[in-house]
């Protein structure tokens, strides 16, 4: 499972020598006691850790490429308590690779109207230190997130706690491993991209291994640990009486099993982070591996079917992202769609491949015929998701850069029993309505695969999309289509610059 409690963002204070010993004591005091609530925030779900106080160019240059270094730090946060001359910050600032948050705060909430004078107006010049820092970051064009408000409000430590899981997320991909078993499907566009660019660009390989390399693995595993996964699978899920003891159906069941154990070790020695595979390259299995994938992807596997790599790596990054939190994070594909003049939906689903962390009941564990692969029948975990509040996204690659866009939605349960489709199905509205919305996911070149998310917003996704420094395209509540065509006119010129 992922585990981000021990990442770290370091809290770096600016000031300078200017003000004398006694006013850097009291700055350092200040900056100890703000480090501690965020530390100890529920919303924020890594460490804060402390820095001394950087006063000079040497000084902000050291800290920031320690920063760098750092295998635990996601990030900084930033903060000018007094003025802090920010031609002190170029050469850290230039050297930083680590991501950036910009905290406007000040340590005293409200201003102290009897007691105030000039000693306190020297020490607490956050309103206009903040803003020559700010200055010297936007004159690098140096991407970062800027949070405005008192640290000790619940609004501004959530921003902050929002960020941190973004930068947890960027942080899993850089050196992460992507295998992809096959290659992509044939003749589709968007699944395929550029690797080399990608990494490149993310931080994170793509690499295909033949599914020879896979059956191996998997036809070497022992049959005590199958009879123990078998006997999870009897437990966890509503079993079909075909799959049990006795079940004419049992050998598939025990083949599944095989099957998810192989994956997940040849996967545990590479240390991968997600794979893909594609039903036009399954030689040597005997089925289409369905449960494997969907458990493989609750533990925190990234993945997409058809070899798309960069929705399986996304996924797993929004797993990274909300790990922690209620509701998942699922591979997804927009199957088919409800045209009810009045109420018009998408029904979500993928031929085997949909997470169980999305599942509102407890999932049934079935054996059905597949029209495609020529494989024997494979087993599978069927339930229909939950309503909620949630948005679909998808990476694509544009050949001069990558897009990131996101649709807003509104998961709803679905509507009436699909007795003959046996698959996850998950229901949603989109934002701000079905025609605006798929007219403008269209327009914008949007993938068929996304990843489905019930606990990422879409200012973190802006955020990861400004981390990454790619494009970001959102369709929301407010989205009118003149306005989005026009966006997307406005960003194919800054690209091209």
């Amino acid at each position: 499972m992922i585990d981000i409690s021990k990442k770290e963002v370091w809290f770096i204070t600016g000031s300078q020598d200017l003000y004398g010993p006694e006013t850097l004591k009291q700055v350092a005091e200040n900056s100890t006691k703000i480090v501690k609530a965020l530390h100890d925030s529920t919303y924020i779900p890594v460490k804060v850790i402390f820095k001394p106080t950087v006063k000079s160019s040497e000084e902000i240059y050291e800290t920031l490429t320690a920063a760098n270094q750092e295998q635990n730090c996601i990030g900084i946060i930033t903060w000018m308590h007094t003025f802090s001359p920010a031609k002190m910050w170029i050469r850290g600032l230039t050297a930083l690779q680590k991501p950036m948050l910009h905290l406007h705060t000040q340590f005293n909430r409200d201003i102290p109207w009897d007691t105030m004078d000039m000693d306190f107006m020297n020490l607490n010049q956050s309103a206009h230190g903040d803003r020559e820092f700010g200055f010297m970051v936007s004159r690098l064009r140096k991407n970062r997130k800027v949070v405005v408000g008192h640290w000790a409000s619940e609004p501004v430590q959530k921003k902050i706690g929002d960020w941190t899981r973004v930068a947890a997320g960027w942080n899993d991909w850089q050196g992460a491993k992507f295998a992809r078993f096959g290659d992509n499907m044939r003749f589709v566009a968007v699944t395929d991209g550029d690797k080399v660019e990608a990494e490149t660009k993310f931080g994170f390989s793509v690499n295909t291994y033949a599914v020879g390399d896979l059956v191996e693995v998997i036809n070497n595993i022992p049959e005590a640990a199958i009879n123990k996964l078998m006997t999870e699978y009897e437990s966890s899920y509503n079993m079909v009486d075909s799959l049990l003891e006795g079940g004419k159906n049992r050998a598939s069941l025990v083949e599944a099993a095989r099957i998810e154990l192989g994956l997940e070790k040849f996967l545990e020695d590479g240390g991968f982070k997600g794979f893909t595979n594609t039903f036009e390259d399954l030689h040597g299995m005997a089925q289409l591996p369905g449960i494997a994938v969907q458990r493989l992807m609750q533990k925190g596997y990234g993945f997409a079917g058809e070899g798309d790599w960069k929705t399986a790596a996304l996924i797993r990054a929004m797993k990274v992202m909300g790990s922690g939190l209620e509701g998942g994070n699922a591979f997804m594909e927009d199957y088919t769609y409800h045209l009810d003049p009045a109420a018009p939906r998408v029904l979500g689903s993928h031929m085997l491949e949909v997470d169980p962390v999305l599942a509102t009941n407890k999932p049934s564990c079935e054996i059905h015929p597949l029209g495609i692969g020529g494989k024997e029948d494979p087993v599978r975990l069927v339930f229909n998701g939950r309503a909620g509040d949630s948005l679909v996204a998808g990476l694509m690659d544009f050949g001069n850069r990558f897009r990131l866009l996101i649709n807003k939605t509104v998961g709803e349960e679905v509507l009436e029993d699909l007795p003959k489709l046996p698959v996850a199905r998950i229901m949603w509205k989109p934002l701000p309505d079905f025609e605006t919305a798929c007219t403008a996911w269209i327009l914008g070149g949007g993938a068929h695969h996304t990843c489905y998310s019930e606990n990422v917003t879409v200012e973190q996704l802006e955020d990861f999309a400004e981390i990454a420094n790619i494009e970001a395209l959102v369709i929301d509540e407010d989205t009118t289509i003149r306005n989005f065509k026009n966006t997307i006119k406005i960003n194919e010129a800054f690209y091209n610059n």
